[in-house]
């Protein structure tokens, strides 16, 4: 059987399959679920083209890692051909991990385990499958392999993740400001003391970069619409769980279903393996065709959650840039109360408050470094004359408030953020 196959794909044209080794992890079932995980999960309700999957994006960040090796073997650093195809293979399955509507039920369905510790177990169980085969691409992954600038293009602050996820976020969204200079990034990409480094000529593409994805996280990631969405599906499950807490009946896969009535914690998780092969089996159409099910449910805020949700009757989500009243949480909460007719217990289904943060670098996560042409090395944040620069390692924070349209209130005037 012929494996080397190509894919066309929208943002860079032909991908090719470098070997018969990724082409029978791509086949196995672990990545092909991620064909039916939306990689923005519910951005596509205020961008109707961000119907694009973890599939898709894993395919992509594995091309990136294609040009990014080959342009670093051309300036004469050493990559063998294992480690070539380990780095690969890496880029390939680190979001295997990944649940449903990707991040937006992490740490929900099972309490306080990340995607990446999920990614690390189920690669673990597809190097038992292939006798170890990904030793190498598992050391790189968990950055224990020598050279460093292999996990950096893996998960770095200017990996291969990053470029691919802002370049095809900004594609299908139509958000012309998370356009990167990807290919000029690669192309100035170096190896100093097995650490990566951008040359001096590539910082504007870098600054650039780092703009673009302080806009994309505004303006599509963290858009007001998007936070109301996707809290009122972490609503919806929190809702199930509790209701499944207490003996009543829901529609749900078996896999699903695991969840919804067993507790699985960081703890536990690994103690069964049932956990592991039941959340394999997860992918957005579990959730959603509970949700839909679960609009006509006799419990009256469930039905209204999901019901609301599959409208795109979605609550109303203010933005603040300082954390609001007291005051008014408690007012909007009274008002739903007397409004909808419910009892106080239960009045955090329908107004709720949270804290968002988020920064466009994070130096304390490393660094991007940049190779000066008298063969110094500085921080983009050094080299760099873009004078907000530094402000984008600022994490900012912003409050928002979601509550369902009917209820009124006082706005906060001068302190609510009505632009980004």
């Amino acid at each position: 059987m012929n494996k080397k196959k190509i894919i066309n794909d929208p943002v860079y044209g032909f991908i090719s399959i470098p070997s018969g080794f990724i082409y029978d992890l791509i086949q196995h079932p672990y990545f092909q679920r991620l064909r039916y995980i939306k990689q923005v999960s519910m951005t596509h309700l205020v961008y109707p083209g961000a119907l694009h999957t973890r599939f898709q994006h894993a395919l992509g960040a594995m091309h990136l890692m294609g040009l990014s090796l080959e342009t670093l073997r051309g300036k004469g650093v050493a990559i063998s051909e294992e480690e070539e195809e380990a780095a690969l293979a890496a880029i390939l399955l680190h979001d295997i991990g990944h649940g449903p509507f990707s991040h937006s039920l992490e740490h929900t369905l099972v309490e306080g385990v990340s995607h990446e510790l999920l990614s690390s177990l189920m690669m673990n169980e597809l190097n038992e499958m292939v006798a170890g085969r990904l030793d190498l691409a598992i050391a790189i992954f968990n950055n224990q392999y020598p050279k460093k600038f292999l996990h950096q293009l893996v998960a770095g602050q200017l990996d291969t993740d990053r470029m691919d996820y802002l370049s095809r976020d900004s594609f299908f969204t139509g958000v012309a400001e998370g356009v990167i200079s990807f290919d000029r990034i690669i192309k100035m990409l170096n190896v100093v003391e097995n650490e990566l480094v951008v040359e001096q000529k590539g910082i504007y593409s870098v600054e650039k970069f780092l703009i673009a994805r302080r806009l994309m996280y505004w303006q599509v990631y963290l858009h007001k619409t998007v936070i109301s969405a996707e809290q009122m599906l972490l609503k919806i499950l929190k809702r199930a769980k509790e209701l499944c807490g207490t003996g009543t009946l829901l529609f749900a896969s078996p896999s699903l279903e695991h969840f919804l009535r067993t507790k699985v914690t960081r703890q536990n998780f690994t103690e069964d393996a049932l956990h592991l092969v039941h959340f394999s089996r997860l992918d957005d159409t579990d959730i959603w065709s509970a949700v839909k099910t679960w609009a006509y449910h006799s419990d009256p805020i469930l039905r209204m959650l999901c019901s609301r949700l599959i409208s795109r009757s979605l609550y109303h989500t203010e933005l603040h840039a300082i954390r609001p009243p007291e005051g008014l949480i408690e007012q909007l909460k009274a008002e739903a109360v007397d409004y909808f007719d419910i009892d106080v217990a239960d009045v955090d289904y329908y107004v709720w408050l949270q804290s968002i943060e988020n920064s466009a670098y994070e130096p304390k996560n490393g660094t991007i470094k940049i190779l000066m042409k008298d063969g110094s090395i500085q921080d983009i944040a050094e080299a760099s004359d873009l004078s907000n620069l530094e402000t984008l390692s600022r994490k900012v924070q912003k409050f928002a408030v979601s509550f369902p349209k009917e209820l009124t209130h006082t706005p906060l005037s001068t302190d609510r953020v009505s632009k980004i």
